[in-house]
């Protein structure tokens, strides 16, 4: 079922952790931030193909199904992506992200190593806000589907820049793999295809209320982040 390997998989990283219109490619909130010694983290999840940034146990947790080649994903990281980082920064929201290479198509590893490089970019090394700052540099720089897409040192430039962990840095600059793109492809596809009828991306599924988020609503964070918790 959907939410029962979904909930595995966030209880299994909480317990290891110390710390415009969008169309698809087919706790900004009252109140203080979670109190914690430590800064919000990032790291790989427990099956292997997403990026968790964040407490957690945050009040908010969404995953977010994203394309490096679709245009709405690089939108809604326009639209949305400093309010995303203010609300992981202080301790009120968590993000999966999945990323999905469905647009190479087998003509291009544009999406296969902009999607390695995320898993390269995670770690202790890397705040929460870092990697999403990451994440907005490398949808910001998008280029057209089909193209060759940044080189390695393009990419591990925007990490650093972005605040990404130097050992993190110098394993995106060295082109190593992190991630079988087509398994991740498929696994992320798969669990996608239990929230939606069809795998289009940006999808962004509240892991708190078990539904699709609307995000064609501009202010479908700040709602989310003022929703009850139960």
């Amino acid at each position: 079922m959907r939410m029962s390997r979904v909930a595995a998989a966030m209880l299994a990283v909480l317990a290891l952790s110390v710390a415009g219109s969008i169309t698809g490619c087919t706790r900004l909130v009252d109140g203080s931030g979670q109190a914690s010694g430590e800064r919000p983290g990032s790291e790989i999840t427990e099956d292997g193909w997403g990026i968790l940034i964040g407490y957690p146990d945050a009040r908010a947790q969404i995953e977010v199904f994203t394309e490096p080649q679709c245009p709405a994903c690089a939108r809604l990281q326009h639209d949305t992506g400093d309010d995303i980082a203010t609300a992981v920064g202080t301790g009120q929201l968590a993000v999966i992200y999945r990323p999905l290479t469905f647009l190479d198509q087998g003509f291009t590893d544009y999406s296969a190593r902009v999607a390695n490089a995320m898993f390269l970019a995670a770690g202790p090394g890397t705040t929460g806000t870092a990697f999403q700052a990451f994440v907005q540099d490398l949808w910001g720089h998008q280029e057209p589907e089909g193209s060759p897409g940044p080189t390695d040192d393009d990419i591990a430039a925007m990490a650093s820049e972005s605040g990404v962990g130097a050992e993190q840095t110098g394993k995106i600059t060295a082109g190593e793999e992190a991630v079988d793109s087509e398994l991740l492809n498929e696994a992320n596809a798969d669990l996608l295809g239990e929230t939606t009828y069809e795998v289009a991306t940006p999808t962004v599924y509240d892991l708190i209320g078990e539904e699709v988020v609307e995000i064609s609503d501009p202010e479908w964070l700040a709602k989310l982040l003022k929703a009850p918790t139960s």
